[in-house]
């Protein structure tokens, strides 16, 4: 019998503009087109804005999740993303969100951390 793999799960930190840090919104339609184009599945989501105009938001998928929180006056966000699926390798789908999210807020990556559960 084979092993059961879960995953690649994505881990970062990195640098954007207050602008990009500040709109959640823009980013719900960012994260809701890749959802699209890597035919994932949504199942729920959480999107909370605080006061100093940064944002946290959970998505959750069938595949597991994403994850993002932001810190504008810092110009800073951590962000993950975990894409499981027993029936196939979704390795490419989690870089090629993770890319697309990188390139969506014009980012500088700061740290990365690849874990392959």
């Amino acid at each position: 019998m084979t092993a059961y793999r879960p995953g690649l799960h994505l881990l970062s930190t990195f640098s954007s503009s207050p602008e990009r840090l500040s709109d959640a919104a823009a980013c719900r339609a960012a994260f809701d087109q890749l959802i699209d184009v890597l035919e994932l599945n949504k199942v729920g989501e959480a999107y909370h804005i605080f006061p100093n105009g940064g944002f946290t938001a959970v998505v959750c998928l069938t595949e597991s999740h994403v994850s993002i929180h932001t810190w504008p006056e810092l110009s800073l966000a951590t962000f993950d993303v975990f894409l499981s699926n027993y029936l196939r390798d979704n390795s490419a789908k989690t870089r090629r969100f993770y890319a697309d999210v990188l390139t969506y807020f014009a980012a500088t990556e700061l740290s990365k951390q690849e874990l392959t559960r």
